[in-house]
């Protein structure tokens, strides 16, 4: 796996869309279908070719979380900008707790492994696979003393299909932090390398234009 900044910077991208994605179903029960399947397919993208790979090859397929990490880091200025970073740092935070329990990243790769024929039947938005992989989100990473609390309208939340999305993307978003780690990123670079990585994703964002 390569670990140059634009391999780090997609990664990271990765975590910030699935976290974005997390703050406007929580607060609207609604989100972009593209980005949502992006995340998903995250998941089982076991064997890439290139970071990129793992986000569906296109910078268009990543491009809203490349967007949202150039705004969030860059400005932290509105509500939403502080909660996404909250999920961002959480994610971050777990992920390096879930490297170190290689039984549960056995039973998190086996079940996934086991959704393929779901995702390949159904598609990868489809209901019936959003609540198998919240499930596998439920039943590991909500184990652990740190449980990421989300923000959001109550009466959204309380939804099953909208919980369930938002257990899914928690999961894309550790799965993003995982590549994160694997292409060289540490969390102090998000504080001494910050403008390095704002100035690149938002190149990066250009390259992918295309209105979200």
């Amino acid at each position: 796996m390569s670990r140059s900044l634009d391999d780090q910077t997609l990664a990271l991208a990765g975590v910030f869309q699935a976290a974005n994605l997390v703050q406007q179903i929580a607060h609207n029960g609604q989100c972009s279908e593209t980005s949502l399947e992006t995340c998903i397919r995250s998941l089982f993208a076991t064997n890439p070719a290139s970071t990129l790979d793992v986000y569906g090859g296109e910078l268009t397929d990543i491009r809203e979380g490349l967007v949202t990490l150039a705004s969030v880091l860059g400005q932290q200025s509105k509500q939403q900008d502080i909660e996404v970073l909250r999920y961002v740092l959480n994610l971050i935070h777990l992920e390096s707790k879930l490297n170190r329990r290689s039984d549960m990243l056995e039973v998190i790769g086996s079940r996934i492994d086991q959704a393929r024929h779901t995702a390949s039947h159904f598609g990868f938005t489809h209901s019936n696979l959003i609540s198998n992989l919240a499930s596998v989100y439920t039943d590991t990473i909500s184990t652990f003393r740190l449980r990421i609390q989300v923000s959001g309208n109550p009466s959204v939340l309380q939804r099953d299909e909208n919980a369930a999305k938002v257990r899914a993307l928690l999961l894309a978003g550790i799965r993003s932090a995982v590549l994160w780690r694997q292409t060289g990123g540490r969390r102090w670079q998000l504080i001494f390398s910050r403008r390095k990585v704002i100035e690149r994703a938002r190149q990066l964002a250009e390259q992918g234009q295309r209105p979200l």
